[in-house]
Formats: C-alpha cells, structure tokens, sequence
C-alpha cells in the first residue's frame, strides 16, 4: 500500500516537475532506435518525464535477490521528500553498501576535502568514500557485492568530477566482475559541446578523458562512451546496463531539484559553471564563500575603476576558507545575464586583460582545468576569443562524431 501510494505521488511531483522544465504539449522524443544491449526498455505508456531512477519497471526485476552497492549522494532522489535508498530499501532490495564521491553522501562537504568512511544515521548502511586516496572501490570495498547501482546527477562539464568518479567505478567493476546499473539523469547543459579537447597527457580527476570542457551527454549515455572507446584500464569493459530517462529530449530544458554539490546553489550557477571555472586555476574568486558561487568573479587584483561590483568573501556552509576570505575584491555580478550557451571566454580574458602583475594571474591548476597548456599561452600571446575558439573547431568535430555513436536520446 505504501509502495502504491509513493508511486503516485512521485508521477504527481514529476507531473509539476515537467511544466517547470518548460515541455509542451507536443510528444518529446524518448529514446534514440538502438540496436545495443545496454540500454534497458520499459514498457511504459506514461508521457510523463522520469528519470531513470523512475524508471521502476526497466531495472528494479535486476535487483530482486541481489546483494546491492550503490553509489550515490543527495542528487540520487525520487522526490524532494524520498531518496532513492530509502525507496530500494522499501522495496525490499538488499542494500549493502553506499559508496559516495567528492562531497560526500549529503553532498556536504567542501570541494577537495577529505572524506572518511562512515556509517548513514537512517539506515545504517556503512558509507565508503570514493574521494582523496580512494577514488576507486577496492576488491575487499566490493565483497559481498552482486551489483552495483550508480546514480549520481552530473552537470554536463569535463572537471566536474563525477564522470571521473564513474570511470573509476566502471574500472572497479570490470575487474571485479561485478555488473554496474546506471540511473541517468538529464544533463542541464545537454545541447553545449564545446572548448578544448584533453590532451592525455594532462589527464587528471578534473579530466580524464579526451573530450572538450562541455560534452553534452548524459551520464548513461557517457557510461556507454568509456566502455565502447575502451577508457578502461588495458582496455577492460564493465558489464553495463543503463536505465534511461523517459519522455527527454537533449532539448528540454532541465532545472535540478536540489543541489549537485555544495557551490552550485542554482539553475544559473549551473549553467555558468564551465565559464567561470578555469577561475579556479588564477587569482581570481568565482564566488566561494558568498551566497553566489559561480555567478559572479573578482578579486583584490582588479581595478575598481574597470569594476563596479565588489564582494568579500567569507567563510560559509561551501568553502571552509574562501579564496580572498575577508578581503575585498572587485569584479562582475552574473547572476542577472541570460543563460549561455558556449563556454564563455571573455570574463578570463577580461580579468587576464586588468590584471597589472600578469605574471600571478595563473596557477599550476589553470592546466588540468583546460586540459591543455594551449589555452594559457594563446591567451598570455593576446589571442582575442574568435581566435582561441577557431583552434577548437577540428577536435570538437571529431568529438561531435565520437559521441553520436553513444547517444541515448534524440
């Protein structure tokens, strides 16, 4: 009775979620044709929008008398009032570990900082962290363990460190023989595919692949990639099945119900995210430690003749010590400007261009970031933005054709 009456509060919640996304009345697309065996199918005549974690009838038979891991944090919810391990749990699916990444299972922590394993309060299911040194489950973090459950809401951007946390995990799996089910999420930047492409050399946890910053996948659809471009180490593959979105379109607009991680407060952040992150590898604030994280830049280094804004950052519930804390710093206010669609150069390179000491404007950082040390020396050489944009076009284009090979959704 209980499950019953969840379920039809959830479609009522994705029901009012879907007007909020801006949908007509018009069908959307569901899923592309496909010959693979990894995307599951449902049967459902449902027009509503569901996440995967929603698409019940698709995985849930995959579960039943299983002993289940899953890797998840605060994104994975059904609704704002049900996360998808208290419903598994009430569904009587034998959970017996939760693995979480960078922040934390509650998506608490601060970016980077160091997370220990636990135990979860409500359930009292052990919490084993995929941060710091351990970024991919060991053999002896996966006894006991039939499948693996992953289901993490990604934004869409190369640095954002849950695809890398993905590839670890897929690696883990492959070479456990432990079959791995991703629930995708929408990607709220899912049309943008765009910047520079990584250089394999500069790979790291804020880049592990070469793809540009922006890659316009969903995480199902990039799981598909890391298996079929063979991204595994010695090219092993996981077996993988992903159960999709229904009713989404890349088009369709997506606005997050909570929080991805500690610093992306809003839809707005989220969009200007892959921006203003190369912020990361300069001198130069993004918003840490104010209520607008990655919707406004400054620092104490720009004029404030050039620069009408000005904020000082302070320690809060996202950044324990802020870059700048307690100073003041001059800069730009985002948080009014249309949405983007691109990777926006001209705020770094306006802050590059008023920086008087160029020479600590960049930190060692700005590389793993961009993925490339092309970008710093075109942009330390003067090249304007048209022209750091044209260098990309070849790559983006190969990336373009790479990618279509993968895609879940029209």
């Amino acid at each position: 009775m209980t499950s019953k009456l969840f379920l039809k509060s959830t479609l009522l919640f994705f029901s009012l979620l879907i007007v909020s996304c801006g949908s007509s009345k018009k069908a959307i697309p569901q899923i592309k044709p496909s010959n693979d065996n990894v995307t599951l199918t449902s049967t459902s005549t449902d027009v509503t929008f569901k996440t995967g974690a929603e698409n019940f009838e698709s995985y849930l038979p995959l579960l039943k008398d299983k002993r289940v891991g899953i890797v998840t944090n605060q994104t994975g919810i059904l609704s704002k009032e049900k996360h998808l391990v208290d419903f598994l749990i009430e569904q009587n699916i034998n959970l017996q570990k939760i693995y979480a990444p960078e922040h934390g299972f509650r998506g608490t922590a601060d970016a980077g900082e160091l997370i220990v394993d636990g135990k979860d309060t409500k359930t009292n299911l052990p919490i084993i962290s995929l941060y710091g040194n351990n970024k991919k489950p060991k053999p002896e973090q996966l006894e006991g363990i039939d499948v693996l459950v992953f289901d993490l809401q990604d934004v869409g951007a190369r640095f954002y460190t849950y695809i890398s946390s993905l590839h670890y995990v897929m690696e883990a799996c492959a070479e456990n023989n432990i079959p791995l089910l991703v629930l995708d999420r929408p990607n709220p930047n899912g049309t943008i595919i765009d910047g520079p492409i990584l250089e394999k050399e500069h790979k790291s946890f804020v880049g592990m692949h070469e793809i540009p910053v922006l890659h316009g996948m969903t995480i199902g659809e990039y799981a598909k990639m890391i298996n079929g471009e063979n991204w595994l180490k010695d090219s092993l593959q996981c077996e993988l099945k992903v159960a999709p979105c229904l009713n989404y379109s890349h088009e369709m607009k997506y606005i997050l119900p909570v929080k991805p991680s500690p610093n992306l407060p809003n839809d707005q952040s989220i969009n200007l995210y892959a921006s203003l992150c190369f912020f990361e590898g300069t001198n130069v604030s993004l918003g840490r430690g104010t209520e607008k994280q990655f919707q406004i830049y400054g620092s104490p280094f720009l004029p404030e003749s050039e620069f009408d804004y000005s904020f000082t950052p302070q320690p809060n519930f996202g950044a324990k010590d802020p870059v700048h804390n307690g100073k003041l710093c001059f800069g730009e206010d985002l948080t009014e400007i249309r949405k983007v669609h691109r990777l926006e150069l001209k705020w770094l390179l306006k802050a590059y261009e008023n920086t008087a000491d160029k020479t600590v404007f960049f930190n060692d950082f700005f590389t793993k970031l961009a993925g490339t040390k092309k970008l710093r020396e075109q942009i330390e050489a003067g090249m304007t933005e048209k022209e750091i944009r044209k260098t990309w076009q070849e790559g983006l284009e190969q990336f373009k054709e790479i990618r279509g090979k993968y895609l879940i959704y029209e």
